[in-house]
């Protein structure tokens, strides 16, 4: 688990540079430093050390010196890799997963892609092809960004590398405001820097240095093409049994101690629960005083029953909001995920203990576990029945009747799915965004903008294309994304065994009546978990991670942030400074706007964080940023 950048060189860039991105992302990796240069490229690496601690050091070479690799993330099959390459001639001078990928890009190029398990992002110097070859793992684990602006090329795990080379312009991408307005990230391969990609989950690149030109294609698309309606619940769930046992497994590997967060939910209870049979593993968990919103109780409770240690953490609410504009920092891009502020806290105090932390991310994407799936139901009962020129027409007469009780479901009953999911405009909807942008011009159709993710499973039943949307957008997007910032920030390596690539396989032959039905959700996976865990544990109800931060906003300390940033230059240049102050009024008399307010209010941070230079009266607490940079 380690960081990385580099790029191609340029006249006007200094040796230095290379260095100094790898201190702004030293956090990633701690543990040392290494760095390769020559008149073509410039690459470093920072490591934190987890596998053969002493000889884990990259860049890596080839056998002919003629290709460097850096590498961030774990192969969890790289044993195996390694006995196929031995049996070959190939020879290995250290015990670490990052050799398997020097010595697999000699024996079969970006093949190699097709044979790896595991979280990864790396990048390959090949000098006999004067190119650059770089990969993400299969769900967008382990991030990976380049900065393409035709003449300049750099890449790195994050972004804000970047800001010390002077060969990058840094410059907003306006243009996606309004997305991010309604998904809360960015549901592609843009960023909200100008010229900077994200490398897709399940995609490669080459950037070819003589040419200057980046070309990226996918190695790896998860679907739906082999759907088995035969499988039953109880033959399903005993194949998640032996996966989830055999993922657990390959995700302990480590040469140093391995803990494991855990809430009051069933996937992180089962990941905990498979791992005490390998070994004793200490538990972590986040919550506060207010024991409505704290699953502490819960989870000290069920570690105990298991057996294993149980370490509570608390945050205040000094801590929530003291830490937003450094969580800003460490993000890279704006994501107004409330729960990431307790995932750095809960990283933060696993770190004090362990390296390495276990995680249930993953489960409710791909076995259904979102209450909001079941809502296919009666639209696609009504959709069945109900011609489509009828559901137009009640659905204008819909729009008139602003009291009728049916109102919004005929009105989005005449929508597509790529309309009506509420990923689609998770936070502000077409008519929010265009009351509270300053410049409504900018505004888009946020389902134009992802339809095509749904185009990819047309056919397929409403549950089915809600998942494999959220498969594709939010899992990598939020889910991994505040994972791995929040965890690296600490210098913790997260593993999360229920996104792998074989369970991943499995669960994409699942018929719909095995992952969900109107009797509740994940139903195979509960029903897995049932022979392991208290039944109170396996069936309990979904939490998502809460915070009180929405009482928390009408608290008056809390409250005057948030006013002093909806009222300052930013919020000025960006948004209807009226329409915010309405926002926060309407949730001081009860109407919950949290993750509306939530979202302007990060962004206005982010943007302090990120273009200090543009704005005149920062908001920002400048003490607790300072210590992050």
């Amino acid at each position: 688990m380690c960081g990385f950048c580099g790029y191609v060189n340029q006249k006007d860039v200094p040796n230095t540079t290379i260095e100094k991105m790898a201190n702004r992302i030293k956090h990633r990796g701690p543990d040392d430093e290494k760095y390769f240069q020559n008149d073509k490229v410039s690459m470093a690496f920072r490591r934190l050390s987890i596998i053969d601690l002493a000889h884990g050091g990259q860049p890596l070479y080839s056998s002919d010196n003629k290709k460097v690799l850096t590498f961030n993330g774990e192969i969890y099959n790289y044993k195996e890799i390694r006995s196929e390459l031995q049996s070959m001639g190939y020879e290995f001078s250290t015990d670490v997963d990052s050799e398997v990928l020097i010595r697999g890009y000699e024996a079969w190029g970006k093949d190699l892609l097709q044979k790896l398990r595991g979280m990864f992002a790396f990048v390959i110097y090949d000098s006999t092809k004067n190119q650059l070859f770089g990969a993400r793992d299969h769900f967008g684990i382990k991030p990976l960004y380049y900065y393409d602006d035709g003449e300049s090329f750099m890449y790195g795990s994050e972004i804000k590398s970047f800001l010390e080379n002077p060969a990058f312009k840094k410059e907003l991408n306006e243009k996606l405001l309004p997305i991010h307005l309604s998904f809360e990230f960015i549901p592609s391969k843009e960023t909200m820097f100008k010229n900077v990609f994200k490398v897709m989950p399940g995609n490669y690149f080459i950037h070819d240095i003589d040419a200057k030109t980046t070309e990226m294609k996918p190695y790896f698309r998860f679907n739906y093409d082999h759907i088995d309606e035969n499988e039953t619940i109880e033959g399903n769930a005993k194949k998640i049994e032996a996966l989830v046992k055999d993922s657990v497994k390959a995700h302990m590997i480590a040469d140093v101690e391995v803990g494991s967060f855990l809430s009051s939910g069933v996937d992180s209870s089962y990941v905990l629960n498979e791992a005490s049979k390998l070994k004793p593993i200490q538990s972590f968990s986040l919550g506060f005083d207010n024991s409505k919103y704290s699953e502490l109780a819960w989870s000290t409770d069920f570690a105990q029953q298991i057996g294993q240690k149980n370490t509570p953490i608390k945050i205040t609410g000094d801590d929530y909001f003291n830490f937003l504009p450094t969580m800003m920092y460490y993000m890279d891009e704006p994501l107004s995920n409330p729960s990431a502020v307790q995932l750095f806290y809960l990283a933060q105090g696993t770190r004090k203990n362990v390296k390495v932390a276990l995680s249930g991310e993953g489960a409710d994407e791909f076995f259904g576990g979102y209450n909001t799936y079941l809502e296919a139901v009666p639209f696609e009962r009504y959709q069945k029945f109900v011609p489509r020129f009828a559901r137009k027409a009640l659905a204008n007469i819909a729009e008139k009747m602003p009291r009728f009780h049916g109102r919004r479901f005929l009105i989005r009953g005449a929508q597509p799915l790529s309309e009506r999911y509420y990923r689609v405009n998770y936070v502000f909807n077409y008519d929010d965004r265009n009351r509270v942008l300053k410049n409504p011009s900018l505004n888009m159709d946020s389902g134009d903008y992802s339809k095509h993710i749904f185009d990819e499973v047309q056919g397929k039943d409403e549950m089915t294309q809600m998942q494999y949307f959220d498969i594709n957008t939010w899992l990598p997007f939020d889910i991994l994304q505040k994972a791995d910032r929040m965890s690296m920030a600490n210098s913790l390596e997260v593993r999360t065994p229920l996104v792998d690539k074989e369970i991943a396989k499995f669960a994409a032959t699942m018929p719909i009546k095995t992952r969900i039905n109107k009797e509740g959700t994940k139903i195979s996976l509960r029903k897995a978990a049932e022979s392991a865990l208290p039944d109170k544990v396996a069936m309990k109800e979904k939490m998502g991670f809460p915070s009180p931060i929405a009482s928390w906003m009408n608290e008056p300390k809390y409250h005057k942030k948030i006013v002093r940033a909806f009222n300052s230059d930013v919020a000025e240049k960006f948004f209807n400074v009226d329409e915010l102050m309405r926002l926060l009024k309407e949730h001081g008399e009860g109407k919950s706007n949290m993750q509306k307010i939530f979202t302007i209010y990060t962004f206005i941070l982010w943007y302090e964080v990120y273009f200090p230079e543009n704005t005149s009266a920062k908001t920002i607490d400048e003490v607790h940023l300072t210590q992050a940079l």
